[in-house]
């Protein structure tokens, strides 16, 4: 496989600090090529939602810096999963033991995939989401929200979610739950876009409209993929969306 990555994040219009923190990393391996792209969409006081969000990038920045060589030895994707696991339960020791230290409330979302070669691991906590877009859109991680779980009920209808007053309150995040459950998902990457985003970037754009601006043939370099990105970004922005907003896209191709 081969791959193209860009990602961008913006404030928004109205808040003074982007507590979204994203990062991508892209590189060549004997074992194919490899991607990791993280997005994080912290919540907090003042700027403690931006050092949540912060910690864990920078957490996982450093382990693919000086760690996943290691695994590379020896390559298994369900225990690099498993120490993406074991990674995000000690970052929500360490940042809720902060926030009690401070007398504080902060804490993180996090939607992660790594790529290695064909293969993909994902790990997830909170509503950023992950998709892939091909012929059809499809969301691969399940929002830890209370309207998703009402959702999963029955109790409540797809459309009835988007207005319910408990859209944006979250089961479970990094640094504000006593206990995490991420989500771990593994698949076989496919022709296509896979796309992680904050819930800022997709409360004011239909499906429709993501699948459409993100299909593989609009995306053929890196600087159309990054303006494509721009504009769905700043048609949120012309739709008054209030949160900051952050898109990070991965083009995948066989060869």
């Amino acid at each position: 496989m081969r791959y193209l990555v860009t990602a961008d994040s913006d404030v928004g219009i109205v808040k003074k600090t982007n507590q979204d923190s994203i990062c991508a990393f892209h590189a060549n391996s004997p074992v194919g090529e490899i991607v990791m792209a993280i997005v994080c969409d912290g919540m907090g006081g003042l700027a403690k939602g931006e050092l949540a969000s912060a910690t864990v990038v920078r957490a996982f920045s450093n382990w693919f810096q000086t760690k996943l060589k290691y695994e590379l030895v020896k390559l298994d994707m369900q225990v690099i999963a498993g120490k993406w696991e074991l990674m995000l339960k000690e970052l929500n020791i360490k940042i809720m033991s902060y926030g009690k230290q401070y007398q504080t409330s902060l804490g993180t979302t996090f939607t992660g995939i790594l790529i290695i070669g064909d293969a993909y691991t994902a790990v997830h906590v909170g509503d950023t989401r992950l998709y892939y877009i091909g012929a059809e859109m499809q969301q691969l991680t399940e929002d830890h929200t209370v309207v998703a779980q009402k959702i999963r009920r029955g109790e409540i209808t797809q459309d009835q979610a988007e207005t319910d007053h408990q859209r944006n309150v979250l089961t479970q995040c990094i640094g504000a739950s006593p206990h995490i459950i991420p989500q771990i998902l593994f698949g076989t990457v496919s022709d296509g876009t896979y796309l992680l985003c904050s819930d800022g970037f997709r409360h004011k754009i239909s499906a429709l409209e993501i699948q459409r601006a993100f299909q593989k043939n609009m995306l053929s370099t890196p600087s159309q993929m990054h303006a494509q990105a721009k504009k769905m970004i700043l048609t949120v922005k012309q739709r008054q969306e209030r949160d900051n907003i952050s898109a990070l896209l991965i083009r995948a191709d066989h060869f």
